[in-house]
């Protein structure tokens, strides 16, 4: 229920209201990654376990949904295929939605 309001109150601060470049933090962006250990599956720019980050940016780029999707992806527990074989997908370590959005949109960014 907490990350349920979480991602509620992302929303409410407006994760469509601007661009994705426009305020990104990219050093507290990439902080919160690195705190989250996302980068032990992910990469900026080149595929490991999961795709790279500008991969990510790639398949969104245009959608009207991008920022909502990857916010519940990083904020909700889920399963992903790694290897053929299920696992969990940890979510970003963190409650503050300003962070949430802010990791979302730079990954949005690159």
């Amino acid at each position: 229920m907490k990350r349920l309001c979480m991602i509620a109150a992302v929303l409410a601060v407006g994760v469509t209201s601007f661009p994705a470049a426009a305020g990104v933090d990219a050093s507290a962006a990439n902080a919160l990654v690195r705190k989250s250990k996302c980068l032990t599956c992910h990469a900026i720019d080149k595929k490991k376990d999961g795709p790279a980050y500008k991969e990510v940016a790639a398949k969104y780029k245009d959608k009207a949904d991008a920022e909502e999707k990857l916010v519940k992806h990083v904020t909700v527990p889920s399963k992903v295929k790694v290897d053929g074989k299920e696992e969990d997908h940890e979510t970003l370590k963190t409650d503050d939605p300003v962070a949430v959005k802010n990791v979302v949109q730079w990954i949005l960014s690159l």
